[in-house]
Formats: structure tokens, sequence, C-alpha cells
């Protein structure tokens, strides 16, 4: 997506669960499951099904070209490793996560302990049989306070759903509006300048409330052109899933968790998706909580 875990990323020894979507219940190509509700929050609204351009290539510049194959969208461990307080063993080698979801080739888009601090990761490599390509990206407040990545898919070009939507008429950020328009077609079953945060280094005091994290993180306007990666889903499928969840970078500078543009009359999404056929829950935190998921 044009326009980008909060986690740190060792060895996993956890349980893991899997619940299986089934593709062809989702009929992708039918517009009218998807262009009359973004068309309430955009003026202009096109969404077809098309040929995956080589995401290789700038602005996306992904670690590989499409994003086919057998999809599955991958939650690993969750908000409540952040808050109230950091569980700083929740450390994590991708490529072990590759190997336990059986993926030996692997793209990897959607944060690791290379800065040493607390931060905002965009993922963005490859795995193949062990070996990586790297390009994933970070973005952390810097020491003056002022300023300052989840999906698995194999290495495989493929037809993808491509979104352009122009001039925001309506309250919902361009994420939120896909994803609810999934959940009214589909409800049970599973299937400019933009506002970001970055987050700062860990909390030293616990935050037990969203007005807490809010305060905490640093939020920012930062400027177009952003390229963002990340999930979404129309339910959690009573696997405390975030339903939603993309971070940004750019070739000028600036990166973070997207929120929403706040130019709403001159933005601009070009977005291209495909559709997981199963999602993957690992180390799934014990105790949970709703707040923090924005």
């Amino acid at each position: 997506m044009v326009l980008e875990n909060d986690y740190n990323l060792a060895s996993l020894s956890a349980s893991s669960g899997t619940m299986a979507l089934d593709p062809k219940t989702l009929p992708v190509e039918k517009k009218s499951l998807y262009v009359p509700p973004l068309q309430e929050v955009a003026d202009k609204v096109n969404v077809e099904v098309v040929d995956s351009p080589d995401l290789t290539q700038k602005p996306f510049s992904l670690a590989s070209k499409g994003l086919g194959g057998k999809t599955k969208l991958v939650e690993l461990g969750g908000v409540p490793y952040l808050l109230p307080t950091v569980h700083r063993d929740k450390v994590y080698d991708l490529r072990d996560i590759a190997k336990l979801i059986e993926s030996d080739s692997a793209l990897i888009i959607g944060p690791f302990p290379y800065a040493g601090v607390n931060c905002e990761g965009i993922f963005n490599l490859n795995i193949v049989n062990g070996s990586v390509d790297q390009h994933t990206r970070i973005s952390k407040v810097d020491e003056s306070d002022t300023f300052s990545i989840q999906e698995i898919l194999p290495n495989n070009e493929s037809r993808v759903i491509k979104v352009h939507a122009k001039k925001r008429i309506g309250s919902k950020d361009f994420i939120t509006s896909i994803r609810t328009t999934l959940e009214e077609a589909y409800k049970d079953k599973l299937v400019g300048k933009a506002k970001q945060h970055v987050m700062r280094d860990f909390s030293k005091v616990p935050l037990t409330n969203e007005n807490a994290l809010n305060n905490w993180l640093k939020f920012f306007n930062m400027s177009a052109p952003l390229v963002a990666v990340g999930t979404l889903i129309n339910g959690d499928g009573g696997l405390d899933l975030r339903v939603q969840h993309f971070h940004s970078f750019s070739y000028h500078g600036e990166a973070g968790h997207y929120h929403n543009d706040v130019t709403p009359e001159i933005a601009e999404y070009l977005g291209y998706f495909n559709i997981g056929e199963e999602v993957y829950r690992i180390d799934r935190p014990a105790e949970t909580h709703t707040w923090g998921r924005d």
C-alpha cells in the first residue's frame, strides 16, 4: 500500500494455533462487495483484480516480486507483551517462525532488537532455506524526543486486488474502510500527509489505559509518498488478532505506524492486496486486553 510490531524479534518455544480460511467463499472479483462502501468514504474509487506489478520496483521496493503462493497471515505475540509493561523475554528469530508455519521459502512483510531500543519495524525480507535477503527498515524517536513490519507470504507472483481511491470524504481511514466493508459483507466469516505514530523507548511506568498509551506515543504528520505494509482481517476468529496493522516507510526519511491521512481533500491511495488462506496465531498472550490496537 502506498501512503506502513510492537514486539521484540532468537528462538521460539511456544504453542501455536491455526485457523483455515476458504478463499473460495471470498468472491473478490465482485466489485459490489467493495466499491459501494468505499465510495462512501472517497470521491473516486476503483477496485479490480489485476496481474501483480513487479513489487520489487519503486515505490514499493519489496524483497519479492509478488504476493502469491500459499498465503498465510501470522500474528506473533501481541499487544499485551508491550502493555501495560514490556515483556523483554519475547524475542523471536523470524527464520524459526517461517519453519514453524512450514514455509521454507517466504516473503515476510509487516521489528527486531537491532536498534537496542523500542521502535517501529517495517518488515520486508525474503527467506529461502534459511538464507535472508534483508530490506527491513525501522523508525525510532531520537534522544531529543522530537522525531523519528506482519504478513508472511511465499515468494511468488500472482493476481492481486488493486484498490485506488482519491479524495477522502468520510471519517474512516483507508484500511478501516476496506476492513469494515469485509465485516459487513461476511460478518461471521473470516476472510497526502498521513497521521502516524512512532513508539518511544519502553515506558518506565505501566501504561494502563488508552490515554496513557497515546501520551506515550509520538504522533507526527508525515509527508507523502509513503509505502505501507501490513494486514487486515474482518474478525479475529477467537484468536485475539489485531484486525488491522500497517507500518510505512519513505525515501525521504519518514516512517511509522499508519493511522489516517490529515489532508483528505488531496489524499490518494493505491494498494495491492492478496487473500490469506490460513491464519497462524503464535505465542498468544495468556492474559489479554482490547486497548492499544488502533
